[in-house]
């Protein structure tokens, strides 16, 4: 047994575990109190980056849910302006039936034909009026992406065999196509390049006659629907231009990337507008009335197509919004194992913890009074 007193080394063994004791107490305290395993990069480096990548996915998935409820809201504003012009429509081929019978004359014709003009006004107001946020919905105007080089298109359409062009969650910007020897044919945006073959039967995947084919260029959200009349390089160096219309697009996941977001288009529902075309209807004799009520089927059509299409996407957008809340779900969970502390585990840890800052504070005490024992050797 040796007595030193200048260095007391069983004193600095007990403070250095002392130490080492009190500061896995304060770790668990910090756990416990912030309810984090995850406090400082320190505590897990790997795993605070990791978990800090899906926080972010997290609140981005977040949002793209409320995006695609708004969407819906957008979608029923739209439709429930839709109804109250069926009803009107419906209105209006009641009168043309009444008005198409010689059980009336002229001047109740002009009568009936009043209250048919003025409907047909209120559909053009409703057309006109009807928004969301701001943004015009069935005048026309309310589109997710437009061919905006009609021009092209319809030169395409005459020339080249192309006989639509349908636009998935294709971004704005210009589309150029490379159509080279064969049956490939390549188109690309500037940044995105994708290459398609043509499945036709006809000379390098070309339609045969009476045949149309569809080159999906699914990368870039465009579809381009061919027919006979194309022929093998007919479209080399076709530009198409796409604009971003007035709205109709929508984030629906957390990246930036086509199949992330939802795009649809509503149309004209104007009675004097294409799609309606009732501009030159009226019920001023019986000859004009009997012909108003095939122009309103027609309508009526318009109008069935407008909203089922509408009901199509409302039904996408529910299901969308599922998805994206289940995808929130499950994430959470990976990010809560991650960097939410384990409160049975640190409760255990915090006890130990505890135990060994008593017991050491009470051995550095012992240790601290070893030397006094040199005392009693001074003395004799």
């Amino acid at each position: 047994m040796s007595l030193r007193i200048y260095h007391n080394i069983a004193a600095m063994t007990s403070y250095r575990d002392l130490s080492r004791a009190d500061s896995m107490l304060t770790k668990s305290l910090e756990r416990l109190s912030s309810g984090l395993r995850i406090n400082r990069a320190a505590d897990d480096a790997a795993g605070l980056g990791i978990s800090q990548r899906m926080r972010a996915q997290i609140s981005g998935l977040k949002m793209a849910s409320r995006n695609a409820s708004q969407a819906v809201n957008v979608v029923q504003t739209a439709e429930g302006a839709m109804n109250e012009i069926h009803n009107m429509l419906t209105r209006m081929r009641e009168l043309s039936v009444q008005a198409a019978s010689d059980s009336v004359t002229d001047t109740d014709r002009g009568y009936i034909n009043s209250e048919f003009g003025s409907l047909r006004n209120e559909i053009d107001r409703i057309a006109t009026s009807t928004e969301y946020n701001g943004t015009k919905l069935i005048n026309g105007s309310y589109s997710g992406n437009a061919v905006s080089n009609a021009a092209s298109a319809t030169t395409a359409t005459s020339e080249f065999g192309v006989t639509q062009i349908v636009l998935n969650g294709a971004n704005s910007g210009v589309f150029t196509i490379t159509d080279a020897s064969g049956a490939a044919i390549q188109m690309t945006d500037g940044t995105t390049t994708q290459t398609v073959t043509l499945t036709g039967t006809g000379t390098s995947g070309a339609p045969a006659d009476g045949e149309k084919i569809t080159a999906n260029f699914d990368q870039l959200g465009i579809t381009l629907t061919l027919d006979w009349s194309y022929d093998d390089t007919d479209l080399d160096g076709t530009i198409i231009t796409v604009d971003a219309g007035s709205g109709g697009q929508f984030q629906v996941g957390a990246d930036n990337a086509t199949d992330n977001r939802i795009s649809f288009t509503i149309g004209n529902l104007k009675a004097t507008g294409t799609t309606l075309a009732l501009t030159s209807a009226d019920l001023s004799s019986k000859t004009a009335a009997q012909s108003a009520i095939t122009s309103i089927d027609s309508a009526i059509d318009a109008v069935n197509s407008q909203r089922s299409g509408l009901g199509a996407v409302q039904n996408r957008l529910g299901y969308t919004i599922a998805n994206v809340n289940n995808q929130v779900e499950n994430i959470q969970a990976s990010e809560s194992t991650i960097r939410d502390a384990d409160f049975a585990l640190e409760m255990t840890s915090y006890t130990r913890s505890q135990i060994l800052v008593q017991a050491g504070t009470a051995m550095l005490a012992q240790a601290n009074a070893t030397p006094r024992n040199v005392l009693t050797l001074l003395r004799g």
